[in-house]
């Protein structure tokens, strides 16, 4: 028995006897002597012949491989073992019988909100693992699920261990350079999620891809593994693929490039799964042969002291943290994975048409969960195991199959006529002027890509690059590209569903909610629900389910045609746009928040309204939506306590505006539809009241608050002055606030003019000669546009002075000059439209109450400010009566008589009752006289008092 042992092992060394000699022999031609490529040649060969004396058999697979799922098949058929160890996170588990309920391809996803022991901008935490049919995992699953008495054991790290290894967190997807094609809806249904890499082959060298995609004449790795690896191992026998699979996984692990916290997380998973695998052999006894451990390539290759079943057990798992883990399915999609594993578009496609084919040919039957929607009915795979054959040792395939030339396939001419004829098809639907004459052409050129790329038959990739350059034009006249038409016809971009009994409780509540629509919600696509409440008073509650859905899920979701929600308005009929079936994954991941919609929206409120960077307006918020959405009043009550908190600890003016707007909401709710008003908001009122007094002298001289939040300042006081003074606060603070403002911004000065106004320490006349000072002023025109600002942003605070701004308004356009009125003219547009668009309404009613409604009429018309007469102007200095004739010229003629001597004049006097009635140019024009009067009136005895009020008047 001894000798015999040692024979086998003897065999076993010389295995690659040979294929070590040829590297080696090539190493030192190529290289020149020995070096670190003879140690890498042979290192390859070592990593090899090491995973196939492993006593437990290891599978290795690449992601998505139409190659692997269909050795997985074979193997599995004529093994049958006993225990299949999988490659996938071991919290898992409890999923994969739902798969059952679903419709590939589908993605197990583990999701955590309630994060501890991670940082809180982790937040939330998600991990999927995407499962199609064209996938060795899957027929694993299948396999084990389908067959009694087989077990299956999730042997990877859990899904808190992801991230516990991951130092730099949830790694942001990098951003699409400026020739990427925008990304469409499909490749976003796994969102942010990091994703389990099972079975990820892919060379991390750079230099090593690039040399390959050269020299193999393709575009992508995905068109390299496709040529290379996928097309050859199609029809290989199981040793030949197995060899061939630890060789790429040896080959793209010693070429890795050295960062360190990769390979160190990649040998903690080695090392994770081997101990996982040595506890559940002794724990159940099983014999390793019995057994079959499917990973990646890159991971059966290790070299870890861990490995195999008599590997060291000094691996110690660390224990997982506080979170809280929810798990789930989720719809996923062919783009969906190429976007989150790096995969070339429509690489996933072109595999599961590969996988169809390869079916076809080779007469394998696949393992397929039963009664699983989208898939063919198949017999059970219980049948009995062929009888136990002795384990052979493995024999040398690697040198053949290196050596071997690459295989030259028929051209399939009428496989590539019908794509052509398919292609131009496609395209003509999508609007291209594309001709039979083009089909000939996509064939032709498809043909010639191939013999330039060294390949007897075009691949789908041949084909694809030919019809871009047939059919493409300069634009692209529908929603797609030809490139992506291709992707489409060559088995297009399929999408999962995740059926009713796999959904969370809250998904199914909200499908039993919305059932009395009748409408297939679970499909995906866009349906139209026509909801008329008057007639159907039942629909009221799935009204209230979408409103709902309309605030937690993305846009587009639920999205209302017809129909609002406001406080204190009940609905009557509305319409919708609902895609809850596109939006599936949302909506699971809700579930994963929370039993029904109403808590999860709860909990949302109350976590933004305790978050330490809150703000006032952002916790009244929170309040209208509990009142709106939840017309909770215990939590409006809770919230509207907090609001009141955060406003009592603010410094700054920032949220000003958004503050007066939703307290004056909610105080016209409360007010139609309480009999008295909640406390918080009374004690809102008062604080808010109090606080405003106290920041405003400080915002109307700081630059960084703008005269909008100062106008919203002011807009709470005055608006909440009755309520706050019924409630024991003092206007002198109010007054006090006001006097100690100084701005020396134009348009916060004009705000304190109209907060004066309000006040009564400024007449609404006052303020239009004010208004008048400053078209009067050179200086101070150019910047009156910002004084017409201010006026405008006063009416939110003092809504009756709409006729004031008009009338400075009215007076600039009248006024000014052309040249210069029109340079300030676009200041004045665009400071109205950024600051006060919202308050230009005031200011055109108004405008429509004063001007004339006719144009005929306004040449005539004259405004009413002009004619109006000044309240406090100084009355008018009576004027003395007329006196009939010159007195002192009558009383003494002689001045006058030798005047006339001089002058060659003749005349005689006539009585003073019957001359000339003074002068005539006095007469037309009495101004000066008048003024003269008044100034000699002030220089009698008493006149001083009277020409001190002269001058005061004016």
């Amino acid at each position: 028995m001894t000798r015999k042992v040692v024979t086998q092992e003897d065999e076993r060394e010389g295995t690659f006897t040979a294929l070590r000699t040829q590297l080696q022999e090539a190493a030192e031609t190529f290289a020149g002597g020995p070096d670190a490529l003879q140690d890498i040649l042979l290192g390859l060969v070592d990593d090899v012949d090491r995973a196939l004396r492993e006593p437990l058999e290891i599978f290795p697979v690449c992601h998505h491989s139409p190659a692997s799922a269909l050795a997985m098949a074979r193997r599995l058929r004529e093994k049958r073992p006993k225990v299949v160890y999988l490659e996938l996170c071991e919290d898992m588990a409890p999923l994969l019988t739902e798969l059952r309920n679903c419709k590939l391809p589908v993605a197990l996803q583990a999701f955590a909100t309630d994060v501890k022991g991670f940082p809180a901008d982790w937040s939330p935490l998600s991990v999927v693992a995407p499962i199609t049919e064209a996938s060795a995992e899957y027929q694993a699953i299948a396999y084990a699920l389908e067959t009694p008495g087989v077990d299956l054991v999730l042997v990877d790290r859990s899904s808190d261990h992801v991230f516990q290894w991951d130092a730099a967190g949830p790694a942001a997807a990098e951003p699409a350079g400026p020739d990427a094609p925008p990304a469409e809806e499909e490749a976003a249904l796994h969102g942010d999620a990091v994703g389990v890499d099972l079975g990820d082959l892919r060379p991390r060298f750079a230099e090593l891809e690039e040399h390959l995609l050269r020299h193999g004449r393709v575009r992508h790795w995905s068109e390299w593994w496709h040529q290379y690896v996928e097309l050859p191992l199609g029809d290989s026998d199981h040793d030949t693929y197995r060899q061939v699979m630890f060789l790429i996984g040896s080959l793209f692990r010693r070429l890795a490039p050295g960062d360190p916290h990769r390979v160190r997380v990649d040998e903690d998973r080695e090392r994770y799964m081997w101990t996982r695998m040595r506890e559940h052999l002794a724990a159940t006894g099983t014999d390793p042969a019995d057994c079959l451990y499917v990973c990646g390539a890159f991971h059966a290759a290790s070299r870890v002291a861990e490995f195999g079943v008599h590997g060291c057990d000094t691996f110690e798992i660390s224990p997982p943290s506080g979170s809280t883990w929810q798990h789930g399915l989720i719809p996923s999609s062919h783009a969906a994975i190429e976007a989150q594993f790096g995969l070339a578009a429509g690489s996933v496609s072109i595999a599961a048409t590969t996988w169809a084919k390869q079916l076809r040919r080779s007469g394998v039957r696949p393992f397929r969960l039963a009664g699983q929607a989208g898939t063919e009915k198949t017999g059970r795979g219980g049948a009995a195991p062929p009888p136990a054959r002795p384990a052979a040792p493995p024999a040398d395939k690697l040198t053949g199959f290196l050596r071997q030339p690459p295989a030259l396939d028929r051209l399939d001419e009428a496989e590539l006529l019908g794509w052509s004829v398919e292609i131009v098809r496609a395209a003509r639907r999508n609007g291209y002027l594309a001709s039979t004459a083009d089909a000939i052409a996509v064939f032709e050129t498809s043909i010639l890509l191939a013999g330039l790329r060294d390949r007897a038959k075009p691949t789908p990739y041949d084909f694809q690059d030919a019809a871009v350059t047939c059919i493409e034009k300069d634009t692209v006249p529908g929603r797609r590209d030809v490139r992506r038409l291709v992707e489409i016809m060559m088995g297009g971009d399929r999408i999962g569903r995740v059926g009713y009994d796999a959904l969370p409780p809250l998904a199914r509540d909200v499908y039993d909610r919305l059932a009395p629509l009748n409408l297939k919600l679970q499909q995906r696509g866009v349906r139209r629900a026509l909801l008329d409440i008057a007639s159907r008073p039942e629909l009221e509650r799935c009204s209230d389910t979408l409103w709902i859905l309309r605030y937690l899920l993305p846009q587009g979701a639920a999205r209302p045609i017809m129909g609002e929600r406001r406080l204190g308005e009940r609905p009557i009929q509305e319409s919708w746009d609902l895609a809850l079936g596109t939006h599936q994954r949302a909506l699971i991941e809700l579930g994963y928040e929370g039993v029904s919609i109403e808590q999860v929206l709860e909990q949302r409120l109350r976590r933004t309204a305790y978050d330490p960077r809150a703000r006032a307006a952002t916790v009244l918020a929170a309040v209208e939506d509990a009142t709106l959405y939840l017309r909770s009043r215990r939590l409006a009550d809770e919230l509207g306590t907090r609001a009141l908190e955060v406003l009592a600890g603010e410094r700054s003016v920032d949220g000003a505006p958004e503050v007066l707007r939703r307290v004056r909401r909610l105080l016209a709710y409360y007010r139609t539809s309480e009999p008295r008003l909640p406390a918080w908001i009374e004690s809102f009122a008062k604080t808010g009241y109090a606080h405003y007094c106290t920041l405003l002298p400080t915002a109307f001289t700081d630059e960084d608050a703008t005269v909008r939040q100062v106008a919203a300042m002011l807009g709470f006081l005055f608006s909440m002055e009755s309520l706050a003074l019924s409630l024991g606060c003092d206007r002198n603070q109010l007054e006090l606030a006001v006097a100690q403002s100084h701005p020396t911004d134009p348009a916060k000065t004009a705000l304190l003019w109209a907060a004066q106004v309000q006040l009564g320490r400024l007449s609404r006349t006052g303020l239009r000669r004010k208004c008048d000072g400053l078209l009067a002023n050179p200086l101070v025109v150019p910047s009156y546009p910002r004084y017409l600002s201010g006026f405008v942003h006063a009416l939110e605070p003092v809504p009756g002075l709409s006729d004031v701004v008009v009338a400075a308004v009215s007076n600039a356009f009248a006024r000014l000059p052309d040249q210069v009125l029109l340079p300030w003219l676009p200041t004045l547009i665009t400071t109205l439209r950024s600051g006060a668009a919202d308050l230009a309404p005031l200011l055109v009613r108004e405008a429509g109450r004063i001007f004339p409604g006719r144009l005929a009429a306004l040449d005539a018309w004259v405004p009413p400010w002009r004619d109006r007469q000044p309240v406090d102007a100084a009355p008018p200095v009576p004027r003395p009566a007329a006196v009939r004739g010159a007195a002192l010229l009558a009383a003494h003629p002689t001045a006058c008589d030798a005047l006339a001597g001089l002058l060659g004049c003749e005349g005689t006097w006539e009585p003073v009752d019957t001359g000339p009635q003074g002068a005539a140019l006095l007469g037309r024009h009495p101004d000066t006289a008048t003024a003269l009067g008044a100034l000699l009136a002030t220089l009698r005895p008493g006149g001083a008092e009277s020409g001190r009020t002269v001058r005061s008047g004016s």
